[in-house]
């Protein structure tokens, strides 16, 4: 308990040291953020989503808020900085300082959840309570689009992005991940491999929560 409350505090600090260089970094546009596009065209008007380590909320809540304005967008982070520059990026997004392994909401109080480039910062021992946790603020039926590693790993950035701060990555690969989702009650409807805006590939899946008595 004590270590991964020390990673967490470790990942705050650094998302808090090098938020106005990411969000400079990292474009709003891309392959990644067209998979968002595809996404809104499959929910309902007025729909609930809760993005899960929001950062500064020019990719993902921007995206879906271009996409449907009538969704009802939160966005959760760790880092109250990143949360200063997402308020001003979406104004009208509600935004919550909070912890993925441990949402701070009800019972199916979503229709979707995003997390992108954000549930591996979490130490993988964890991601099967985070994926129970999406479940649960999840209305049946809704959706999870999530980056993914692809390989087991587990490695720490020392002074990431020149920002004197070590970043954290845990991740058990996409095969243990796809389980773990199904575990939490999802059924995997497709896995995609893109582009980045940082520079790299990244691999994103969709997966949807079925009725609760078919996974209670």
């Amino acid at each position: 308990m004590t270590d991964n409350l020390a990673r967490r505090n470790a990942v705050r600090r650094a998302w808090d040291a090098v938020a106005d260089d990411y969000a400079a970094a990292r474009r709003p546009d891309g392959p990644d953020a067209r998979l968002l596009d595809e996404l809104a065209a499959e929910l309902p008007d007025g729909a609930r989503v809760l993005d899960v380590g929001c950062g500064d909320g020019r990719r993902t809540m921007a995206t879906l808020l271009a996409a449907d304005p009538s969704v009802d967008v939160v966005g959760l982070d760790v880092s109250r900085v990143q949360l200063d520059l997402a308020r001003e990026a979406v104004p009208m997004a509600r935004l919550v300082q909070g912890d993925m392994t441990s949402l701070p909401f009800s019972h199916g109080a979503f229709d979707t959840v995003t997390a992108y480039h954000s549930v591996f910062h979490v130490p993988r021992e964890q991601h099967p309570t985070v994926y129970a946790e999406f479940a649960r603020v999840l209305a049946p039926g809704g959706f999870v689009l999530t980056t993914v590693g692809s390989g087991r790993s587990e490695s720490v950035r020392q002074n990431w992005l020149g920002s004197g701060h070590p970043m954290f990555w845990s991740t058990p690969g996409a095969t243990v991940t796809t389980a773990q989702l199904e575990d939490a009650g999802f059924s995997v409807e497709w896995e995609r491999r893109v582009d980045d805006p940082l520079g790299s590939t990244a691999l994103f899946v969709l997966a949807r929560l079925r009725p609760r008595a078919a996974h209670d």
